[in-house]
């Protein structure tokens, strides 16, 4: 998976990762460092003509125009982390992005867990949260955030948490997957160089979800990891809730551009009865898009207070 993937409407720009162990807690230096890159970087990224963009996609760096993600020290069981500026001090002042000052998305390196959680911010620019690395394994920690009089920045953390783990594969290209009772299934597919149509449809006992509930801003939130270096996509649908056009569902529709070709795990946000619920799927982008109602494949559905998938929930 080697592209740099822009997404239609709310794409987020995209920051740094630098390797870090969890329960050291150092913090890190604001010297640019590029790691865990498994490759990417050494292959150029291209445009949608078929070139090459100046940018390396996202994710990749420990820092941007800056402002630099700083993991602190905190006690068992949380995770605290600051964001410092272009003048060295950490940030105390952020917009309301998606109904929230700071997104904090982790997952595991082999895409078998996923949080989505919203920390606290302290008087001193510290972000705390309960720690949503909750199983061994090298995990990938996204800071989605819009600093107040700046741009929007996803700044990205590699953490360590010892214990024995066995790599999961990837899971299957799927058009259909279940998550705590509910139906979700995917129509179209990613195609490199156009805008794409991805539209995910909600039901539960068979019958179409009409009254989906507004979740960040939104009757549906999608988070996009690029296999392999699990480059970071933050995308909204299209249409909000009250613009007199967009329905609570079923269908939660998103547009989605993608350069080139390559394999995602999609990570579908809903809030139905109260309570948030994520659907997972593979796609990879470049694959014959979905024309029909798409049949259940792929892996085992997810189900379970945790979905079932381990350290995968939200806050």
């Amino acid at each position: 998976m080697r592209t740099v993937t822009r997404l239609a409407g709310f794409a987020v720009g995209l920051a740094a990762v630098f390797g870090a162990t969890y329960g050291v807690g150092r913090v890190v230096d604001r010297t640019p460092v590029v790691e865990g890159r498994h490759d990417a970087a050494a292959i150029p990224a291209a445009d949608e003509r078929g070139g090459t963009a100046d940018r390396l996609p996202g994710g990749l760096l420990v820092s941007e125009r800056g402002y630099s993600l700083e993991r602190v020290d905190a006690p068992a069981g949380e995770f605290a982390f600051r964001i410092a500026g272009p003048d060295g001090r950490p940030v105390t002042r952020y917009e309301v992005a998606h109904d929230k000052r700071m997104h904090l998305i982790v997952a595991r390196r082999d895409l078998s867990g996923f949080r989505h959680v919203h920390p606290e911010l302290a008087p001193d620019g510290t972000w705390r949260v309960d720690t949503p690395l909750t199983g061994p394994g090298q995990w990938r920690a996204f800071a989605d955030f819009t600093p107040t009089g700046g741009e929007p920045l996803t700044l990205g953390v590699d953490v360590t948490v010892p214990g024995e783990l066995t790599e999961q594969p990837l899971p299957a290209p799927a058009t259909s997957t279940t998550v705590d009772g509910y139906t979700v299934t995917l129509t179209g597919a990613p195609q490199p160089g156009r805008t794409s149509s991805l539209t995910l449809t909600v039901s539960r006992n068979g019958r179409p979800v009409t009254d989906l509930e507004p979740y960040l801003g939104a009757y549906g939130h999608l988070v996009a990891l690029r296999r392999g270096d699990l480059a970071y996509l933050h995308v909204h649908p299209d249409g909000t809730p009250g613009d007199g056009r967009t329905r609570p569902g079923p269908a939660v529709t998103f547009l989605a551009e993608v350069p080139s070709a390559g394999s995602y795990r999609l990570y579908l946000d809903f809030q139905h009865g109260g309570r948030v619920h994520t659907a997972e799927f593979t796609v990879v982008a470049g694959a014959a898009p979905t024309a029909t109602a798409p049949t259940p494949s792929g892996p085992a559905p997810t189900g379970g207070a945790d979905h079932g998938t381990p350290g995968h929930g939200h806050n």
